[in-house]
C-alpha cells in the first residue's frame, strides 16, 4: 500500500448507502486501510444502483468504495459479532450509519464498541440527528438534507411551481466530508488524550448548514424570498444569459464600482455607463429587469466560446452552466486534481474534495468484490484457516 497520510489508520466501514460509506473513502484516499463490512449475499445494498444496472460496471460503488477492503459477514450471527468485536479491538475508527435500534440490536452501539477499545473514534452517522422523537427514524438525502431543511423549497421561484429534485448524492457527498470533519477532529483530539470517543453527523444538520443564509435570516425574524426568475432578479449583473448557441453562463459581478464600465466596454455598450437608468448602484437595482433586457440581446449575438474570452479578458466572474458530459474533456478538472486516474490506469475517478500539501493521496484502486477480503483480513485478526473454514460453513461469511 502506498504509503501516505493516514497509512497505518484501520478504519471499519460499517455503513450503507453513501454519507458514511463516503466518509470512510476520504479517509482511504489519504491511506487509511478500510475494511468493507457488508452482508452475505447481495452486499451493500448501494451496489447496482447506477443508473444502468445491466452496465458491466457499478459506477456508484467504484466511486464510494475504491480503495476498501471487502469483508462479508453476517452480523445477526453470534460469531459474526464476535469477529467484529475482534476486528473493532484493533481499529481506529468505525463508522455506521445504521438505524439506532439495529445498532442495539446487533450489539454494535456506542456502549458495546468503546469499552473494547478506548482508543476508537466511533462516527455516527444518522438522517435526523440522535436525540429527539424522529432519531431512530430513516432518511436519505433527498428526504433529510434537500426536502426537510428548506433547500427544495427555497431554489423555486414560487410556491406554484414544483419543487425541484435533488440529483443522486447531491446531499450526501457534503454530509460526508462534515463525517470526514468530525472523525479527523477527533483523531486530533485523540493525539492529545490519549482517547477516542463518539462524533456524529447528520443529513438533517448538513442540509442545514447548506441552506444557512435563509435560516440564519429567519432566526432573526426576517422575511426569506424565494429564488426570483432571471426577469426578476435584483442585480442583472448577477444572473444568467444564454449566448447565440444556446448555452447559458453565469455572471457574478459584484465589484460594479471597479469593473462596470471595463464589463460595458469590452461587450461594446459603453454608453450604458451613462444611462440614468443604469448609472448609479441604485438606479440599476430599480431598473434590473430593463438591464436584463438589454443584456439578453447583447449576449444572444456571440457564442459561449467568444463570450468566455472576452469576459475573462476584463476579469469578470463567471461560470458556464456545464453539462456533465463537458466534465470528461475539462483540462481543469484534471490539473486541480478534482478527477484523478484509477490506479490501474483504466478510467478517471471523482477525488476527496481537498489537498494537503506535501502529502500525496493515493492511486485509487478499484472497489471490492463481495467479501473479496473476508480470509485476509479476519487472518490479521488472528483467525486461523480452520476457524475462518469454521465460519465458512455456519454461514456466517459470504
Amino acid at each position: 500500500m502506498t504509503e501516505s497520510l493516514f497509512s497505518g489508520l484501520k478504519v471499519i466501514d460499517c455503513a450503507s448507502w453513501i454519507a458514511g460509506p463516503a466518509a470512510a473513502t476520504m479517509l482511504s484516499d489519504f491511506g487509511a486501510d478500510v475494511i468493507k463490512i457488508e452482508p452475505p449475499g447481495v452486499g451493500d445494498p448501494w451496489r447496482g444502483r447506477g443508473p444502468n444496472p445491466a452496465a458491466p460496471t457499478d459506477y456508484y460503488w467504484q466511486l464510494t468504495s475504491r480503495n476498501k477492503r471487502s469483508l462479508a459477514i453476517d452480523l445477526k450471527h453470534a460469531e459474526g459479532r464476535a469477529a467484529m468485536y475482534r476486528l473493532i479491538a484493533g481499529a481506529d475508527v468505525f463508522v455506521t450509519n445504521f438505524p439506532l435500534p439495529v445498532r442495539d440490536r446487533l450489539g454494535l452501539g456506542p456502549s458495546h464498541l468503546l469499552p473494547l477499545n478506548p482508543r476508537l473514534i466511533y462516527a455516527s452517522f444518522t438522517a435526523y440527528g440522535e436525540e429527539g422523537d424522529e432519531a431512530a427514524k430513516t432518511g436519505f438525502d433527498s428526504t433529510a438534507y434537500w426536502a426537510r431543511t428548506g433547500l427544495m423549497d427555497m431554489v423555486r421561484a414560487n410556491d406554484t411551481l414544483e419543487p425541484a429534485r435533488s440529483m443522486p448524492g447531491m446531499g450526501d457527498h457534503p454530509s460526508a466530508t462534515g463525517l470526514y470533519a468530525a472523525i479527523v477532529t477527533a483523531l486530533y483530539r485523540r493525539e492529545k488524550t490519549g482517547q477516542g470517543g463518539l462524533v456524529q453527523s447528520s443529513l438533517l444538520q448538513n442540509g442545514l448548514w447548506a441552506n444557512a443564509c435563509a435560516v440564519q435570516t429567519r432566526l432573526f425574524g426576517e422575511h426569506v424570498p424565494h429564488r426570483p426568475t432571471r426577469e426578476q432578479v435584483p442585480n442583472a449583473l448577477a444572473n444568467h444569459y444564454r449566448t447565440s448557441d444556446n448555452r447559458w453562463f453565469i455572471m457574478a459581478l459584484y465589484n460594479e464600482q471597479r469593473q462596470l464600465r471595463g464589463f460595458l466596454s469590452a461587450i461594446g455598450r459603453e454608453e450604458l455607463a451613462n444611462d440614468p437608468r443604469f448609472a448609479t448602484d441604485a438606479a440599476r437595482k430599480q431598473n434590473a429587469r430593463a438591464l436584463v433586457g438589454v443584456l439578453d440581446s447583447v449576449f444572444a449575438t456571440r457564442p459561449l466560446a467568444e463570450w468566455r474570452t472576452i469576459l475573462d479578458g476584463v476579469g469578470v466572474t463567471f461560470g458556464i452552466v456545464g453539462k456533465v458530459d463537458e466534465v470528461l474533456t475539462d483540462a481543469q478538472m484534471v490539473e486541480s486534481g478534482a478527477l484523478v486516474p484509477f490506479a490501474d490506469g483504466q478510467g478517471l475517478t471523482v477525488s476527496a474534495p481537498f489537498h494537503i500539501e506535501g502529502v500525496d493521496k493515493i492511486a485509487p484502486r478499484r472497489a471490492p468484490a463481495i467479501g473479496q477480503h473476508n480470509d485476509a483480513v479476519l487472518a490479521e485478526a488472528g483467525y486461523s484457516p480452520d476457524q475462518i473454514g469454521q465460519l465458512r460453513a455456519l454461514g456466517v461469511l459470504g
